[in-house]
């Protein structure tokens, strides 16, 4: 009985660890992105180095399992502006959305922009996403609304200028973001759409 005592204990440790270690990476990469050196990220999290890299070998592995959610948000982002059935508003939201999302995690914004060695699942995600744009942008430019010198490569710019925005707190981060979208929308939607009154 005490060795099954001791054993359950160990895994209660282990996950308490994990979910103290995952807590700490990101936060610390939502503020101060992908640079956080790993043992900054156990200090944070109260547990020795040697802790960390049993439960992450190495900083790709932390990577991946922190942004685990927001990689799952892009995707229902990304789902749900595909199925707006007007091409314009789901570009519009999903231009406000995305760039919320990365306004509250620097981290991620890097990571995704990025080529990160070995960071396989957001290479997927990236090429998902990639498909999806290209498949709004089409629809928007043939509805009329969208520029049609709008390029994918446009969006990337937008994920970009969105990452140099800095404020004090995260609420006046996303504010800057939200205005910043609502610019940027109104530069890419088509001008004779806007003289029509549409």
């Amino acid at each position: 009985m005490p060795d099954r005592l001791s054993q359950k204990t160990l895994r209660s440790d282990a996950r308490d660890n994990r979910d103290r270690i995952l807590g700490a990476a990101r936060h610390a990469l939502a503020h101060d992105g992908l640079d956080v050196p790993m043992r900054e990220i156990a200090r944070r999290a109260g547990v020795g180095p040697a802790t960390l890299y049993r439960r992450f070998p190495t900083k790709e592995s932390l990577f991946i399992e922190a942004f685990a959610d927001q990689l799952n948000l892009c995707t229902v982002i990304l789902d749900e502006a595909l199925a707006e059935p007007d091409p314009w508003t789901g570009f519009r939201t999903l231009v406000e959305r995305i760039c919320e999302l990365h306004a509250r995690d620097r981290g991620f914004t890097a990571a995704f922009l990025s080529a990160y060695p070995q960071a396989l699942d957001l290479t997927v995600t990236r090429t998902q996403a990639v498909r999806a744009i290209a498949d709004l942008t089409t629809r928007a430019k043939h509805a009329g609304e969208l520029r049609d010198d709008f390029q994918l490569d446009d969006f990337l710019l937008i994920l970009r200028a969105n990452s140099g925005l800095r404020a004090a707190t995260e609420e006046a981060s996303v504010a800057a973001s939200r205005r910043f979208a609502s610019l940027i929308l109104e530069a890419f939607h088509n001008p004779a759409r806007i003289g029509s009154g549409t």
